[in-house]
């Protein structure tokens, strides 16, 4: 008999696309033929043996490069030829269905990993972009296959104003957190001991955030909770992780950090985040965003972290209020500061937390958990939603995860073909196939 063909998949992301490697290499063990485009440095990609596509867009308002990523996208969908091109972030989840027309018979996945600045902000700019956001979406609906949401706030959000596409919507929640991946880089990297020395930490209480050092991320909050914690607790200092100079108008300057020092200590981007959770006591994500599935709550989950977090779309996802942590009110730095302090004061209570934050992780989040559920969805597109699709992604592995259970239930069946020449279903033995 015929091998059947495996379908050609392009995963399209923006600065960060390089986190997904762990996703897409999992994909490729599972037979897969995967390939990305990305505007993050080729690098990490070639190392790993995945076919890459640069392509460059501004994340903010920028019509005349948007353009330019729509020609870029076009190009690079007829030189990779997919069966499926799967988008992640806001502005590919629009340019991607748009330039996904110029090949006819391409099946267009896309998923909302929150709904960002647009829709968090107050600002007058932002105001005045959301009805074209909205436009957009509608306009590029009847291109899109199936729409995948991290969180149900997303996905009523789109329901609500008719922006979901003729293939339907699902939920699974997040890209997967990596946990053989985070241990092995936590065993691999600097004792806490080390950490703290070469920090200057010593024995202080440390209470971590892992972010972009923006406003829209709650960093003002933050620093005025940690003024207010210091007055009460003087042996506790913040550790922030992340970059600032990227951020353009929405970061915050170093005077603003400055200012709260001895006890705000802003150490930029690094790449032994495992090993600094491990050495932290508490986890800090004041984030003022519509997320979609923050994964920097699931490695602090990981990492066995007591985490507070705020309200807004996707953290509540990942962070039980009173069971592995605390959810606070967005820009509210007395009430983070409270639930800091709670944290600090009972350590025994923020143990069990970040205890019950681990298994939840494990649990609900996992890489083959997520991973399963979209090749559920990508063997669906494949093969038309047909009886055969069912039966053989049950196959794939078992279905007892509850993270699988519920992206299989939620998948829709009646996916339509795109592609009827290559929509036959690959089965038998998966080699991987990047």
């Amino acid at each position: 008999m015929r091998q059947p063909v495996p379908p050609r998949i392009l995963l399209v992301g923006g600065s960060d696309h390089d986190l997904r490697i762990p996703f897409l290499l999992e994909l490729a063990k599972m037979g897969f033929d995967v390939a990305a485009a990305g505007t993050c440095s080729s690098d990490p990609f070639a190392r790993n043996g995945i076919r890459y596509y640069p392509y460059s867009f501004d994340r903010f308002a920028n019509p005349l490069a948007d353009w330019r990523a729509l020609r870029d996208l076009r190009r690079i969908i007829a030189e990779h030829k997919p069966d499926i091109v799967h988008s992640f972030d806001t502005k590919p989840g629009i340019l991607v269905p748009a330039a996904a027309r110029a090949r006819p018979g391409t099946h267009v996945m896309r998923t909302i990993n929150g709904l960002g600045w647009l829709f968090s902000s107050q600002s007058l700019p932002a105001r005045a972009l959301r009805p074209a956001f909205n436009i957009l979406h509608r306009a590029t609906a009847p291109w899109t296959t199936l729409t995948v949401f991290q969180n149900r706030s997303d996905e009523a959000f789109f329901k609500e104003r008719h922006m979901i596409g003729r293939g339907g919507s699902c939920l699974i929640p997040g890209s997967g957190a990596d946990i053989a991946n985070f241990e092995k880089r936590r065993s691999e990297g600097p004792s806490a001991e080390e950490l703290r020395t070469a920090l200057g930490l010593a024995d202080a209480e440390v209470v971590i955030t892992v972010t972009r050092l923006s406003r829209i991320k709650g960093i003002p909050a933050l620093l005025e909770a940690a003024a207010l914690v210091y007055a009460v607790r003087p042996g506790v200092r913040f550790l922030l992780v992340g970059s600032r100079e990227t951020e353009g108008k929405l970061a915050v300057t170093q005077a603003e950090i400055d200012r709260h020092a001895p006890y705000v200590m802003a150490i930029g981007p690094r790449s032994d985040v495992p090993s600094l959770l491990s050495m932290a006591d508490i986890f800090a994500f004041p984030t003022e965003l519509c997320e979609g599935v923050p994964r920097v709550l699931l490695e602090a989950g990981l990492a066995g972290l007591p985490i507070v977090t705020t309200n807004m779309p996707g953290c509540p996802d990942v962070v039980e209020d009173g069971e592995s942590g605390f959810v606070v009110t967005a820009g509210q730095p007395r009430q983070l500061a409270d639930r800091i302090l709670d944290l600090l004061h009972d350590r025994d209570s923020a143990h069990e937390m970040g205890q019950r934050a681990r298994r939840r992780v494990v649990q609900t989040f996992s890489l083959e958990a997520i991973v399963d559920a979209y090749a559920t969805a990508y063997e669906r597109l494949a093969a038309g939603a047909t009886a055969q699709t069912k039966t053989e992604s049950a196959q794939t592995g078992s279905v007892d995860h509850p993270a699988r259970q519920q992206a299989h239930a939620m998948i829709p069946e009646n996916l339509p073909t795109a592609n009827p020449s290559r929509s036959e279903h690959f089965g038998g033995n998966r080699n991987a196939n990047v």
